[in-house]
Order: structure tokens, then C-alpha cells, then sequence
């Protein structure tokens, strides 16, 4: 039998088992990755993955990264999932690194529950390569019933850590935060 008609049945075979499957019982993950090198004389590397489970629950993350050969490299990744029971959540971040020793990073998450309740957060943090690093993170927060929490962070090297938050009840009128 010729190689082709062997990866028909084969490919075949595979999708009917999958069909077969109903649904309650379907479940698995994907990964794939793979790197070439660029035009640039560096190298270009990814990956990526899904999966889902018996309940419903799933998820999927990818992530890549490139260098240019002269020093200088980059990338990113992300995730999202979905709970069996309606809750998602998702993240994603990227940096970027400077023969000179510079660089920066950049992240967040957003979630939320069934229920209603979500957060949220991003942030960078960036360094010159010198010793001067200066950053911020922004965070928000509900509860399904309204109440919020809005918080920010900064830090760089000469001025230190600086916090401010205001926190609000469900019906809008302004409280402490509690720590």
C-alpha cells in the first residue's frame, strides 16, 4: 500500500474515532511549537496549546519570541480559560530586552466569575540597563453586587513604592479600603 492511501486511512480513521465522540465524553489538548531562524540572524521560536476538559471547562495559551542576532530580543504570551461553570479569565505579557542591557515588560489579567464578580490588573516595569528601573501596576475590582476597589501602584528607583486606592460599596458611596 503506497504511503498516500496509508495517511488517507490513517487521517480518516482518526477523524471518524473523533466524531465518534459525543460530547459530554470530549476532551484533550493540541500543542504545537516549532523555531526558524529569521532573516534578521537570529531566531524565531513559538508555541501554542488548547485543551479541554471532561466538564466543559478549557483554555488555550500561545507564546513567541525572536532575537535579531545582534543582541536585541522580544516576545510575548497570552492564555485565556473558560471554567466548567461559566468563570473566564485571561492573561497576556510581552517583553523586550536590548543588546545595551535596556528593557521593558508588560503584562495583565482580566477574570471574572459566574457570579459577576471580575478583576483586572496590567502593568509595565521598564530598566535602561544603567540601574534606573521604573514601573506601574493598575488594578481594578467588582463585586457582582457593585461594590469596587481602583488601586494603583508606581515604583522607580529614586522616588521608591507609591500606593493609591479608593474603594467604593455597591451603592457608590466612597469607603476605606479595607487591607
Amino acid at each position: 500500500m503506497n504511503k498516500l492511501m496509508q495517511a488517507s486511512l490513517i487521517a480518516f480513521s482518526l477523524a471518524f474515532s473523533f466524531a465518534a465522540v459525543t460530547p459530554a465524553d470530549a476532551a484533550g489538548r493540541v500543542n504545537a511549537r516549532g523555531a526558524v531562524a529569521n532573516p534578521e540572524g537570529g531566531i524565531t521560536a513559538g508555541s501554542a496549546s488548547a485543551g479541554k476538559g471532561r466538564n466543559g471547562g478549557r483554555g488555550v495559551r500561545a507564546a513567541g519570541v525572536t532575537s535579531d542576532g545582534q543582541g536585541n530580543v522580544r516576545g510575548g504570551s497570552a492564555g485565556a480559560a473558560q471554567a466548567a461553570g461559566g468563570g473566564t479569565a485571561a492573561r497576556a505579557g510581552n517583553f523586550q530586552r536590548n543588546a545595551e542591557g535596556g528593557g521593558t515588560r508588560s503584562g495583565g489579567f482580566a477574570g471574572q466569575s459566574a457570579a459577576g464578580g471580575r478583576a483586572q490588573s496590567s502593568g509595565t516595569v521598564s530598566g535602561d540597563g544603567q540601574g534606573n528601573v521604573a514601573g506601574v501596576r493598575n488594578t481594578t475590582a467588582a463585586t457582582a453586587a457593585g461594590a469596587t476597589y481602583d488601586g494603583q501602584t508606581t515604583y522607580d528607583n529614586n522616588e521608591g513604592v507609591s500606593h493609591t486606592e479608593v474603594c467604593h460599596n455597591a451603592a457608590g458611596s466612597e469607603v476605606p479600603c479595607r487591607q
